[in-house]
C-alpha cells in the first residue's frame, strides 16, 4: 500500500522556502501540504497554506515533521478545515491553524506573513502558541520549544486552579470529570463531558462542591442533561454550559467563553442562572459556603 499521493511533478515545480532557521530547526513555507516531502524532516516546522483537513494531514505525515501551521479554510461544514489538528494531535505532532480573514488559501507566504492564529491542538499550546497570536510568531515558538509534558499517545490531561476562594476552595479547570483528584471534593469543577447519567455517576463518585459540565447539545430526551437532576438528589449544586457556546471536551474554552444552558435548582439557589457565563457561575458557587 502506497504511504503517500504519487509525486506527479518535480521538486521544483513544488517550492519550499525556508524562511527562519534555529539551530537545526527550520520554518518552511510552501503553499500546500502536497509539498511536504523528502526534503523535510524532525526538525522542520511546515507552513503549508492547504486547509488542515484530515487529507492534508494525511499528506505530511510520512515525513513525520516537527510541526505544522496550515489554514483553516473558514472552518466549514463539520469543522472539516481544522480536523487535521486532532489527527495530528493522536500522532504526537504540534499543529495549528491561520484564520481564513487573514492569509490566503494556497498563498504559503501570506499565511505567514499576514496569518493569524485560529485554532491549535494541545501539543501546539504546550509550546506556547495562542488563538490571535501572529503566524509567524507561532513558528517560532514551535521551532524553539518541545510541548511540555507527554507526547505519546493517550490521555492528555490538562488542569488549572483559576480561582481560590477565602476558605481555601479552589475553582478547578479540567477537560473531564474522570480527571478529578481525591482532594476536588471541596472544589468547584469546570469539565467538559456531558451531564448525562454516566457523567453523574462520575460527579457522585467525586462529590464536588459545585460544578459546571457539557450539555452535550442535548440530545434525545434531554439526555444530556439528565444527570442534573440525579445529583440534585445527592445534594450537589451544578449546571451545563451549552454545546453551541463552546465545544464539549474542552473545559478552557468553556470557562472561556461558554455560556450556561441548564442548572438545577441547588445551582440557581447559589445564584447560577441559564445565560450566565461559565466563569461567573463557577464563581457563584465557588464563593457559595454552606
Amino acid at each position: 500500500m502506497a504511504t503517500e499521493a504519487p509525486l506527479l511533478a518535480n521538486e521544483a515545480d513544488h517550492p519550499q522556502e525556508v524562511v527562519a532557521t534555529h539551530g537545526d530547526r527550520r520554518i518552511v513555507v510552501m503553499d500546500s501540504a502536497r509539498y511536504v516531502d523528502a526534503r523535510n524532516h524532525r526538525s522542520d516546522v511546515v507552513v503549508p497554506a492547504s486547509y488542515l483537513g484530515v487529507l492534508p494531514a494525511r499528506l505530511m505525515v510520512p515525513h513525520r515533521p516537527r510541526a505544522v501551521i496550515a489554514h483553516d479554510g473558514a472552518v466549514g461544514m463539520d469543522g472539516a478545515g481544522i480536523a487535521g489538528l486532532w489527527y495530528l494531535e493522536a500522532l504526537g505532532i504540534p499543529a495549528a491553524t491561520a484564520s481564513a480573514e487573514s492569509s490566503e488559501l494556497g498563498n504559503g507566504m501570506d499565511q505567514y506573513t499576514c496569518g493569524v492564529i485560529s485554532r491549535l491542538n494541545i501539543y501546539a499550546e504546550r509550546c506556547g502558541v495562542t488563538e490571535g497570536m501572529p503566524v509567524a510568531e507561532a513558528a517560532r515558538l514551535l521551532a524553539c520549544n518541545d510541548p511540555a509534558g507527554e507526547i505519546d499517545e493517550g490521555t492528555k490531561i490538562r488542569r488549572e486552579v483559576m480561582a481560590t476562594s477565602p476558605t481555601g476552595r479552589q475553582l478547578v479547570v479540567t477537560d473531564s470529570i474522570v480527571f478529578a483528584q481525591p482532594g476536588d471534593s471541596r472544589n468547584v469543577l469546570v469539565t467538559a463531558g456531558h451531564t448525562g447519567r454516566s457523567g453523574a455517576d462520575f460527579l457522585l463518585e467525586v462529590s464536588p462542591h459545585g460544578f459546571i459540565c457539557a450539555d452535550g447539545g442535548r440530545a434525545k430526551n434531554d439526555s444530556g442533561i439528565a444527570g442534573l437532576a440525579i445529583v440534585e438528589r445527592h445534594g450537589l449544586a451544578g449546571g451545563s454550559f451549552d454545546a453551541w457556546t463552546a465545544p464539549i471536551g474542552d473545559a478552557f474554552k468553556a470557562y472561556e467563553i461558554g455560556k450556561v444552558g441548564a442548572c438545577n435548582r441547588l445551582a440557581v439557589a447559589r445564584g447560577v442562572e441559564v445565560g450566565m457565563a461559565v466563569s461567573d457561575a463557577a464563581m457563584a458557587l465557588l464563593l457559595h459556603e454552606d
